[in-house]
C-alpha cells in the first residue's frame, strides 16, 4: 500500500464524537493520508503495512494532534483601527460621545468605503497569518463594513480572494444588516430594502457569499426586519445566522432557529425557551469571550442551559476593531475556560467539530476521521487541555492543510 504520508509517535484527540473517552483520544497512534484526505486513523500498533519506501514518514516525537483550528466568527477584513476610541472610553467617554464625534463603527465603515482592495487584501492576509501561526485551518468572514452595495461587495471579493490565496480555507458571510447608516438612520425599513433587493442579489450573482448574517439587536435590526433579510437568503438558498441576544433578549434566536439557522451568536441574554428552540433546531450556539472580556461585560451566557439541552458550543474571537480587536484562536479557548468556565474539552470541541458545524462543513473538516479532509495540526504538548490553559508560548510545530504540510508564516 502506498499513501501520500503517514504520521506515528503521536496521539491524537480526534475529536470525533463516536469515539469514546475524552477528546476522542487514541494514543500512541498513527494517521495515513491520500488525495488530500484522511485514509486511516487508529493505534500505531495496528497501522497496515505500506509501501515504507515510496511513503513520506512523519514522527511526531510524542506529540498531539488535533484537527485544524476553526474560527468560526471574524469581521476580518476592515481597514484602519479604533485604538484611540479605546483610549477616550479609558478616560471617560460613552459610546454615544464617541459616535457623535464620528467614530464607533461609522468610522471603520468609512474607513472601508475609502480603502481598495489591495489594501483590505493585504491587511486581511496579515491578520490571516496570524490566526494560521495558531493552527487555524478554517476561518469564517463576514462582510459589515460597508453598509453600501458597492463596498460590501469590496469586502466580500476580498475575503473570497484571500481563501483562494491563503492556505486557509475561507467562509464567507454577507452581513449587510450589520447597522444602520448615517444616511437611513430615520428610515431602517427602506435600508433593509437595499439589503434585500439591491445588496443580495448582486452577491447572489458574484457567489461571494456562503450564508447571511444579522445583528438583531434594540440599537440595530428588529424582528421583523430580521425575518425578512434571513427569509430572503433562504430563497436564495444562503445559509443563515444571527447575532442574537448580546444586548438584551428579543427573541431573535427562536426567530433564528424557526429559519434553520447554523448559528446563533453571542446570545448572553438569551432564555431557556430561546435555548430550547436552538436546541430543537439543531442550531449551535456561538459564543464570543473576546468581545465579553473587551467590553467588559457582565452577563455571561447560560452555559448550563445550553448544556442542559445539548446544544453544540462554539467558540470563535469575534475579531473586529471596534468590540473584540483580539486576533488569537488560541486565547479563545482560555478565555472560553476562564471567563465561560468551559471544560478544556469544550471549549476545543468549540474550535473543532461544532465550529465545522456553525459553518455547515462538519462532512469535510472538524474532526480526524477518515474521508474528512487532512486538516491537522501537531502539537508540542502533553495534553490537549494545556492548548487552554496557557498562552503565550505558541505550541504549534506543524499544520497539515489538505493533505500538505505548509509553511508557517513567520
Amino acid at each position: 500500500m502506498v499513501w501520500d504520508q503517514v504520521w506515528i509517535d503521536i496521539n491524537i484527540a480526534t475529536m470525533n464524537p463516536s469515539f469514546s473517552g475524552d477528546y476522542g483520544v487514541i494514543p500512541q497512534a498513527a494517521i495515513a493520508v491520500k488525495d488530500g484526505k484522511i485514509a486511516w486513523v487508529g493505534s500505531r500498533n495496528e497501522l497496515p503495512e505500506f509501501d515504507v519506501l515510496a511513503t513520506p514518514v512523519y514522527r511526531g516525537q510524542g506529540g498531539w494532534i488535533t484537527p485544524g483550528l476553526i474560527d468560526a466568527h471574524t469581521h476580518l477584513v476592515f481597514a484602519s483601527h479604533r485604538a484611540n476610541e479605546f483610549e477616550q472610553r479609558l478616560q471617560g467617554a460613552s459610546y454615544q460621545d464617541i459616535a457623535r464625534a464620528g467614530g464607533g463603527i461609522i468610522s471603520t465603515v468609512n474607513a472601508c468605503r475609502d480603502a481598495d482592495e489591495a489594501e483590505l487584501f493585504e491587511l486581511g492576509r496579515q491578520r490571516l497569518n496570524a490566526l494560521a501561526r495558531e493552527g487555524v485551518t478554517t476561518v469564517e468572514i463576514k462582510s459589515g463594513y460597508g453598509l453600501n452595495t458597492a463596498t460590501e461587495l469590496k469586502l466580500l471579493r476580498v475575503a473570497r480572494e484571500l481563501g483562494e490565496h491563503h492556505h486557509i480555507d475561507v467562509s464567507t458571510t454577507f452581513l449587510g444588516a450589520h447597522a444602520i447608516p448615517p444616511e437611513y438612520q430615520d428610515d431602517v425599513d427602506s435600508y433593509v430594502d437595499l439589503v434585500i433587493n439591491d445588496m443580495l442579489p448582486a452577491v447572489i450573482a458574484e457567489n461571494l457569499a456562503d450564508a447571511v448574517d444579522v445583528f438583531c439587536e434594540n440599537i440595530a435590526f428588529n424582528l421583523e426586519q430580521t425575518e425578512r433579510v434571513l427569509s430572503a437568503a433562504k430563497r436564495a438558498s444562503l445559509q443563515v445566522k444571527l447575532h442574537a441576544e448580546q444586548l438584551s433578549n428579543m427573541g431573535g434566536s427562536a426567530l433564528a432557529a424557526s429559519l434553520g439557522a447554523k448559528s446563533v451568536d453571542h446570545i448572553e441574554f438569551i432564555d431557556e425557551a430561546g435555548v430550547k428552540a436552538i436546541s430543537e433546531s439543531g442550531t449551535c450556539a456561538t459564543l464570543l469571550p473576546g468581545a465579553f472580556y473587551f467590553l467588559r461585560e457582565t452577563q455571561l451566557p447560560p452555559i448550563d442551559l445550553l448544556r442542559q439541552y445539548k446544544v453544540p458550543m462554539v467558540i470563535a474571537s469575534d475579531f473586529n476593531p471596534g468590540s473584540s480587536p483580539i486576533c488569537s484562536t488560541l486565547l479563545m479557548l482560555n478565555m472560553a475556560c476562564t471567563l465561560f468556565k468551559l471544560t478544556p474539552e469544550e471549549a476545543l470541541q468549540g474550535v473543532t467539530i461544532n465550529a465545522a458545524k456553525a459553518l455547515g462543513l462538519e462532512h469535510r473538516v472538524g474532526s480526524i476521521t477518515v474521508g474528512k479532509q487532512a486538516d491537522f495540526c501537531l502539537w508540542d504538548i502533553n495534553t490537549p487541555a494545556q492548548l487552554a490553559y496557557s498562552y503565550g508560548v505558541n505550541p504549534c510545530l506543524n499544520v497539515v492543510k489538505n493533505g500538505e504540510v505548509v509553511a508557517l508564516p513567520r
